[in-house]
């Protein structure tokens, strides 16, 4: 059993190894896309991932940028890593490559693979920490405040107004109904009280 012997030994020497992961994560981080084999792009991942939190640190963290001269062959990739990798992911919490299996090689017939930097922005799946879910939330509650100050909210004052009005206007209604009735008979002629009605004769 392999208990505590983590990584691939690449049938190479330790000091071999060392140089070809670090020369290989030198070209990754310049060329942002190689291709290589399966096992060695896998252990190419890690390393890689460790140096753009490195670089996630910030340009002013001196600490940060001599730890990525230790692996990192190129003073120019190092300010790379600082001053452009590093705030493309600063939002994103881990993930910076992606590998993509190809075919087989010809000559000796080992899988080979295309690891390659993550371009695409980061979305709210991929963002599962609590800042996003509280930023997210932030702006649904904008929204809807926004909603709720643009429509006309009716208070009780405005509701009795509302009443006060409509009840006015039927009282207006019903004088004018009544007095319009009174004139009416007031226009029609009475019969005199000294005629009294002609009896027929038989």
């Amino acid at each position: 059993m392999r208990h505590r012997h983590k990584g691939r030994k690449l049938n190479r020497t330790t000091s071999h190894r060392k140089a070809l992961l670090r020369n290989m994560v030198t070209a990754l981080l310049d060329l942002e896309q190689i291709e290589t084999t399966d096992a060695k792009a896998k252990e190419l991942r890690s390393i890689t991932e460790r140096m753009i939190t490195l670089g996630k640190r910030g340009e002013d963290d001196l600490s940060a940028r001599r730890q990525a001269l230790r692996v990192i062959r190129s003073k120019k990739i190092v300010a790379k890593l600082f001053n452009e990798l590093g705030p493309r992911y600063a939002d994103r919490p881990g993930g910076y490559t992606r590998i993509v299996k190809v075919e087989n090689r010809r000559g000796d017939g080992a899988h080979l693979s295309i690891i390659a930097m993550v371009k695409e922005p980061v979305t709210f799946k991929d963002m599962k920490h609590k800042r996003a879910m509280l930023e997210e939330e932030a702006k649904l509650r904008e929204a809807s405040e926004r909603k709720v100050e643009e429509e006309p909210v009716e208070t009780p004052e405005d509701v009795e107004a509302v009443e006060v009005e409509e009840a006015a206007a039927e009282e207006a209604a019903v004088e004018e109904a009544t007095a319009d009735k009174g004139e009416a008979v007031a226009d029609e002629p009475e019969a005199p009280a000294d005629e009294k009605p002609e009896k027929k004769e038989d």
